[in-house]
């Protein structure tokens, strides 16, 4: 029953989520905002929607490391499986943006999550809140640079077009089957996965950073293996650096605003949050040795391999 409720939960997760970006972006078309303000923003806040909803309802449950190693989970997933996968079945250009912006972002607000964790072994409201108030200095950055960016070359934005003509009622409709979903799919999720780890006679981190954080990041791990298996762009890098910071920051920020969040498995701050900073480090010279700009087929195995070894490590422990 435990791997049922799992699986259902995270079915409604996908859906869920699907129907409160499509919800979203039509709420903001109707707000008369730009396709650039919905690309980078709304749709971002949307799609972490299933992570800030597994999160909060761990936390008031009581089960603060399944918060925890859902976000640190997610964002090691993010690189050793979605980036490290896709890689392997088409390599990957990556722009300079990525070592002016999007990395040292994602590094220093990686860096500020493990001080404030580190330091008393947990996220109070207070630290939450300077979490997400680095977050609008993030979107202020990346708001500037991308019109500066689309002044110089004319950049689109990818946002689905069809979705501004869509009615009130579609949209009412789609924020209350998103939401709805959400919530179950959350309840069901942290019960399943709970029940999960007493079975195996492990932590609830341990489900957390593995099973939980594997089935967030399905979707965007399904949708560029089939981009890069029909040689489209396979995944923008900078999107995925995107959802690292707004799992940190928002995620985080908002659900330690709710209910304060609390390290219980001392291999959160001694060993996961290790990993996650590791992930996010070796971006950088990945980028640049031996072939500069580009994460090809090679580099794409040792990131999946050592996202194994985490995995592996995370039961072993």
């Amino acid at each position: 029953m435990s791997i049922l409720f799992i699986f259902i939960g995270l079915v409604l997760l996908v859906v869920g989520g699907e129907f409160l970006v499509r919800a979203s972006v039509g709420l903001s078309f109707k707000l008369r905002l730009s396709k650039m303000v919905i690309g980078l923003t709304v749709v971002s806040f949307a799609t972490s929607a299933p992570e800030l909803l597994v999160s909060v309802q761990a936390a008031l449950d009581g089960f603060s490391d399944i918060s925890l190693g859902n976000v640190i989970g997610s964002n090691v997933a993010n690189i050793g499986l979605v980036l490290g996968v896709t890689a392997l079945i088409a390599p990957l250009a990556i722009d300079r943006d990525f070592y002016k912006f999007n990395w040292p972002a994602m590094m220093l607000l990686s860096l500020l999550f493990y001080m404030l964790l580190k330091n008393g072994g947990d996220i109070t409201r207070m630290e939450g809140g300077l979490l997400l108030l680095s977050l609008f200095a993030y979107l202020f950055f990346l708001l500037q640079r991308a019109k500066k960016q689309r002044k110089a070359e004319g950049a689109s934005e990818e946002v689905d077009d069809s979705l501004s003509d869509t009615s009130n009622f579609k949209i009412i409709i789609w924020l209350i089957i998103g939401g709805v979903a959400l919530w179950g799919g959350s309840e069901l999720l942290v019960m399943g996965a709970v029940d999960l780890a007493l079975a195996l006679g492990v932590t609830e981190r341990v489900i957390a950073v593995t099973m939980i954080a594997v089935g967030t990041s399905v979707p965007e791990l399904a949708a560029s293996v089939i981009a890069a298996a029909k040689k489209e762009k396979a995944i923008s890098l900078g999107n995925l650096i995107g959802s690292n910071i707004f799992n940190i920051a928002s995620v985080i920020g908002i659900t330690s605003l709710i209910q304060p969040i609390f390290a219980k498995s001392p291999e959160v701050v001694s060993s996961d949050i290790f990993w996650m900073l590791g992930f996010a480090a070796v971006l950088l010279p990945l980028a640049f040795l031996p072939k500069r700009f580009e994460i090809g087929r090679f580099k794409g195995l040792l990131i999946v391999v050592a996202y194994g070894i985490f995995i592996s490590l995370a039961f072993i422990s």
